[in-house]
């Protein structure tokens, strides 16, 4: 039986292994190594956990890897003959996949952290205070949501350098940033830093999946928008 052009596109891009398979992992592992060492050398202080951000490491290279199933891989699979709409369901589909792999590695790293006490040293390494400390399958997915999230807003950066180089990516990135410097003046003026740490601490973690798979959606629909217009 052939492969649908869906699996195809797929396997073209897992042709890169180490972008895809080996590179999200070897950087958790670097992370998760880094904060144990340096655990090890400060004071355990009186708190039942110790968190720490090497995970985060984990997210920005899923995002890097979101840039380059645009940014490098997309010309030459068209000029293989593949349509856009199909490339971009294959990227999507590659997506979906490594982010629920992913979230799952986030989950049983949680049940191995609380058996074990925080790896004998209290670290947090795989929870993280109000988004990923919950129950194991809510953990999963929001964690999947938040992985897809992050290749799918890296692919909306590849696809804004394919259109317009790296000058139109860094206005889209400092157009972005404006927006939100904008932002945090209004909400100074008008006093309403309160009221949005009311709603933030309010919000919980399944509220917040569910904003995230929200933003994923529309990202999506935006995306394959954009890419059955782009002309490489």
């Amino acid at each position: 039986m052939r492969p649908t052009p869906v699996l195809t596109v797929a396997r073209y891009l897992l042709l890169d292994r180490f972008t895809y398979l080996v590179l999200p992992w070897a950087w958790a592992a670097f992370g998760f190594a880094l904060d144990v060492v340096v655990l090890r050398l400060t004071p355990a202080g009186h708190t039942g956990h110790r968190w720490v951000g090497g995970l985060a490491a984990v997210f920005l290279v899923v995002f890097a890897a979101g840039v380059q199933s645009v940014a490098r891989a997309l010309p030459f699979a068209l000029c293989l003959g593949v349509s856009r709409r199909t490339y971009f369901l294959g990227v999507s589909s590659v997506a979906l996949a490594l982010a629920a792999c992913f979230g799952l590695t986030v989950a049983v790293g949680q049940a191995l952290e609380r058996a074990t006490g925080g790896w004998g040293i209290r670290m947090a390494y795989f929870r993280v205070p109000y988004l990923l400390d919950g129950p194991w399958y809510l953990s999963w997915l929001t964690a999947t949501t938040a992985f897809v999230l992050l290749f799918v807003y890296g692919m909306w950066y590849g696809l804004v350098f394919r259109r317009a180089g790296v000058p139109g990516a860094a206005v889209f990135g400092a157009a972005q940033l404006g927006t939100l410097a904008l932002a945090a003046v209004v909400t100074t003026w008008a006093h309403g830093w309160a009221g949005i740490g009311r709603l933030l601490t309010g919000l919980t973690a399944t509220g917040l999946t569910g904003v995230l798979a929200v933003v994923v959606a529309l990202l999506l629909a935006g995306g394959f928008t954009t890419i059955r217009r782009l002309t490489v």
